[in-house]
């Protein structure tokens, strides 16, 4: 194992975006186990060391990979198109307009059916655009593509967070 290496090599997956979750769960165990800090301990402390920053390359990776966002901005970044979200937040109007109404409705929503219809439709939202990410990284190869719907869903994570928090102040 590199420490240099990229996510994918490390777990051994092909880079692309389609993932099989039970196969990078199955092979994150298997890397820990190999990479456990106890197995060195009769090898010394800086042995111990070393398998302990192995150790959190793996979760690091793992952590990036099992998340579609995340895995989709570092596929992005790994081929030319950082998401340089704090930089680049132009949106289509057609999507800051989808926003706003969403905030609209968010405002308006005075019970859990309206908060579950609104969820409702940002994860339909949330689920096209992980396809087109899919179909940008994996079928067109199309980095740049895929860089704008991964910006789209950042301000849609952050939404979601947003309607749980309501959802959690309806529940109490």
């Amino acid at each position: 194992m590199n420490l240099q290496s990229n996510d994918f090599v490390l777990f051994g997956v092909p880079e692309r975006f389609e993932q099989d979750r039970a196969a990078l769960d199955q092979r994150w165990k298997e890397l820990q186990r190999e990479a456990h800090p106890d197995r060195f301990a009769a090898q010394g402390a800086a042995a111990q060391r070393v398998a302990m920053q192995w150790s959190v390359r793996i979760n690091e990776a793992y952590q990036r990979l099992k998340d579609p966002l995340r895995r989709a901005a570092y596929l992005c970044e790994l081929r030319g198109a950082p998401i340089q979200a704090e930089n680049n937040t132009a949106m289509p109007a057609s999507f800051l307009m989808q926003q706003m109404a969403w905030r609209e409705a968010l405002d308006e929503a005075q019970d859990a059916a309206a908060l579950d219809a609104l969820d409702t439709e940002v994860s339909a939202e949330r689920r096209q655009l992980l396809a087109r990410c899919q179909q940008a990284l994996d079928g067109a190869g199309d980095a740049a593509a895929a860089a704008r719907e991964v910006r789209a869903l950042m301000f849609i994570e952050r939404f979601v967070r947003d309607i749980e928090s309501r959802q959690d102040q309806l529940g109490q």
